[in-house]
């Protein structure tokens, strides 16, 4: 199993790759369709188009979005060059990354130049399918801000032809998108809590431009002449297709308004209806999983974000947090002492300070001391006493 939050997941990932024949796209049509179809291009991922099945069980909200990432930069990089060599691929994905380098997001400085390209590229990765940089926020807002993460993976196709990413390639293609989704959202006739929702995804989501100054009137004024591949094709006008998307509805205007956009993008009206199927059939199933249409009670998500993001790493430090908890006698008794009556403020404090202590010697462990990481103890400490023996739950009887 992959574990995606620890150092080594991408050779890990590669390993498990070669033990089976690899499965090259014959053309970008059959990948894009195939990509799209694990929820990348909407930003939610489900699954991953691998020969040899990944599992997931178990992982936080930003693992999935980096192995996906990964696996859909490889995908193109076999696509585009004809080529397997993983190696070369890592080399070329790391540069590709320093390359982009927007202002503000300085990757250069999260990488150590003693590392091997693997590891580099996964500090690069993990950067990259980061929310925000604040854990709290982060969870809080509990917006999904990968929705344009497609835009990587469209840079990295110019970067594999041409050596470099084309000068404001990735400023154009974000104000592309949104600049659609607003032109779609005005075609609507009747409007909906989604949209609202919508925006807000897509506006957490920009990094190279700004939201608040696209401001277009028509398709004839963004100019799509610029984007000749078919896959940034595709890509627009399922982004148009998933603005206009409300419970599998969708009127006269809101079909023309896909079919001229499909017109100035030279793409064949079959697509359209195979976008607007698609796009119906994916959010309508996983509506209840996709983040963003649960923002009616934040609280509660943030809630739920943090307290599965503990559990997950308990169980993934167990062994090691039941040898540092039952070594601490004061907590142990502290911990018991809990069980029978309420704690006062200086005995909580204590358990807090040694908690966090604990947290110290175990690395995965060390978001609980990041500022804001405090809030969380309470969670950890919750499900502390599931993971001691059971004489421990029942008041320490034994």
């Amino acid at each position: 199993m992959i574990n995606p939050s620890a150092p080594g997941w991408i050779d890990k990932y590669f390993l498990m790759q070669k033990t089976v024949p690899q499965t090259v796209f014959s053309n970008p049509d059959a990948y894009y369709l195939k990509i799209r179809e694990t929820g990348f291009i909407y930003g939610h991922i489900i699954s991953f188009e691998t020969n040899t099945a990944i599992e997931t069980k178990g992982w936080v909200q930003n693992e999935k979005p980096k192995v996906a990432l990964l696996n859909t930069l490889y995908t193109l990089y076999q696509l585009t060059l004809g080529n397997e060599d993983t190696e070369n691929f890592i080399n070329q994905a790391f540069d590709f990354y320093n390359q982009m380098n927007p202002q503000g997001f300085n990757l250069l400085k999260k990488v150590l130049p003693t590392n091997s390209s693997s590891l580099n590229l996964e500090k690069l990765i993990h950067e990259r399918v980061q929310t925000n940089i604040d854990i709290i926020s982060k969870n809080f807002s509990h917006i999904v801000t990968n929705a344009l993460l497609f835009v990587d993976v469209l840079a990295f196709r110019h970067y594999l032809l041409e050596g470099h990413i084309p000068e404001k390639y990735l400023k154009k293609m974000e104000e592309a998108v949104i600049s659609l989704v607003s032109l779609a959202l005005k075609t609507k006739s009747q409007k909906s809590n989604y949209d609202d929702l919508l925006i807000k995804l897509f506006e957490a989501s920009v990094r190279y431009s700004k939201f608040s100054k696209v401001s277009v009137q028509n398709l004839e004024e963004l100019h799509l002449d610029y984007f000749g591949s078919v896959l940034e094709k595709y890509y627009l006008i399922d982004m148009a297709g998933m603005a206009l998307w409300s419970d599998g509805k969708i009127e006269n205007e809101e079909v023309y308004f896909l079919h001229k956009l499909a017109e100035l993008l030279a793409v064949p009206d079959p697509f359209v209806s195979n976008s607007i199927e698609s796009t119906d059939a994916f959010i309508t199933k996983h509506k209840n999983e996709i983040p963003y249409f649960n923002y009616s009670n934040p609280v509660k998500h943030f809630y739920d974000q943090t307290t599965q993001s503990v559990i997950t790493l308990i169980t993934r430090n167990k062994n090691r947090l039941y040898k540092e908890i039952v070594q601490s006698k004061e907590l142990m008794v502290l911990l018991a002492a809990s069980t029978t009556r309420d704690l006062d403020p200086s005995e909580k404090k204590k358990i807090k300070k040694q908690v966090l202590d604990i947290c110290k010697s175990v690395p995965s462990l060390t978001i609980f001391l990041l500022p804001g990481g405090s809030l969380l103890l309470p969670i950890l400490i919750k499900f502390i006493p599931k993971m001691l023996p059971s004489a421990f739950n029942e008041n320490l009887e034994d």
